[in-house]
């Protein structure tokens, strides 16, 4: 399986080369049946206008940083042993939750140099997700207790901050994403989408800063439509890439109405298409939120 992952990505490689030559919702808990990996362009086909290079003449995998393709996340970062035996499955990239006060899994008990290095060699693609202070009117009961304080902008910065320092103790290296998890807010509320919107982009600065990418996940219905908002206004420092959570639907990238057709392109979107979903594979069962991925991941170095 290792073999035949490495050799999707040179055969994609080798198709890009020649291409650049010419020129959200509720919890679903159910047994997953095997889903076949996207081999074209993402479902909802590309947005009008230029080409941002989605059509795909190979199948899905990584090249270098950016990994297009099926990913799930956990809470708690599967073995390396799992993440091998996972080989056998559609996915080819993991989410993992590497920092800040407000992760439900705070204590990793894999996460790790080595397990990163590990998983790296096995072809995996790792989004690195931090988990930090939550908007201040964020709607999740067990997450009252990491609202945004008074000095949003400061607080952001703070956090930023210490996502690089998590991200370089792990040896991710710059150029990387980082994504910020911030949970379904009432974006309705106009203070608070003014304090988070501050936070937000207070952290996005001191990520970009320091060299890494600054991404964002949220549900579509709260925390994207408002970064969508922002960005129709003009608003700077806004996140680079965008990942939605949208559950029960067929993954779709470009379909979002929460997002301009022509936002957060090219290579810049994933879709969080089911969450709270039990699969096996390889003989290891794990919870899962599902992912369709066209983006940026980590690089280690």
């Amino acid at each position: 399986m290792r073999h035949r992952k490495k050799l999707l990505g040179i055969v994609l490689g080798l198709a890009m080369a020649t291409l650049a030559m010419d020129t959200e919702g509720s919890a679903a808990t159910a047994t997953a049946t095997k889903t076949a990996t996207p081999t074209i362009a993402p479902p909802g086909g590309p947005p009008p206008g230029p080409d941002p290079g989605l059509v795909r003449a190979a199948a899905a995998g990584r090249v270098g940083g950016h990994f297009y393709g099926r990913a799930f996340d956990t809470c708690q970062a599967p073995s390396a042993d799992t993440m091998r035996r996972w080989q056998d499955s559609d996915y080819g990239a993991v989410g993992v939750y590497f920092g800040g006060r407000g992760r439900a899994c705070p204590n990793q008990r894999h996460l790790s140099r080595d397990w990163l290095r590990s998983v790296d060699g096995m072809g995996w693609g790792v989004l690195p997700l931090y988990v930090g202070s939550q908007s201040p009117c964020v709607v999740a009961q067990n997450k009252q207790h990491v609202r945004i304080g008074r000095n949003p902008a400061r607080q952001g910065a703070r956090e930023g901050a210490d996502a690089v320092g998590k991200a370089q103790d792990l040896g991710i290296a710059p150029d990387s994403p980082l994504y910020l998890d911030m949970e379904s807010y009432r974006q309705d509320n106009r203070a608070c989408a003014r304090d988070t919107l501050a936070f937000v982009r207070a952290w996005n600065r001191e990520v970009r800063g320091q060299g890494y990418v600054p991404g964002f996940y949220s549900s579509a219905n709260s925390g994207v439509r408002h970064m969508d908002e922002a960005r129709r206004q003009g608003v700077e420092d806004l996140p680079e890439v965008m990942w939605f959570a949208r559950w029960n639907i067929e993954p779709d990238l470009y379909g979002e109405p929460a997002l301009g057709r022509d936002s957060w392109l090219p290579n810049r979107r994933i879709h969080q298409y089911a969450g709270n979903v039990t699969e096996r594979h390889g003989g290891r069962t794990i919870t899962i939120d599902r992912n369709l991925v066209d983006a940026p991941v980590a690089t280690l170095g």
